[in-house]
């Protein structure tokens, strides 16, 4: 059921609301966080893989406190491997303006979702 033009304005309100006022909120939870750091992908696997390591030693060995022991290493590389990066790729990028229901091809993700539902909306009406 597609919005109202009287809720597509509020909605569109309430978003450029959004953009002005809590803009740190928006930069984290929009776009991506960074670049992929390779190295801590790398280091991670790396201690990973000896936790693994690790915790079979201590099931071979028939020592439990290893086998934790190991499992808590694997579990810190995975954490490691999946980290978010600490170095942001580019500085965050400004708060996009939107006038009226005109919506740029290159936006972010509500962007995309509109012009997505008015192309539905267009091959529906024909």
């Amino acid at each position: 059921m597609p919005l109202s033009e009287q809720e597509q304005r509020l909605l569109d309100e309430m978003e450029r609301n959004l953009y002005q006022n809590d803009a740190e909120f928006v930069a984290t939870v929009g776009g991506r966080r960074g670049r992929i750091s390779y190295t801590a992908l790398v280091v991670g696997v790396l201690v990973a893989v000896l936790g693994v390591a690790v915790l079979v030693a201590g099931v071979v060995l028939r020592q439990p406190i290893i086998g934790v022991g190991g499992f808590v290493v694997m579990f810190a590389g995975v954490l490691v491997a999946l980290g978010s990066p600490r170095r942001p790729s580019a500085a965050p990028r400004s708060t996009p303006s939107r006038g009226g229901r005109g919506h740029s091809s290159g936006g972010g993700f509500m962007d995309r979702m509109n012009s997505r539902w008015e192309r539905r909306q267009g091959d529906m009406g024909r």
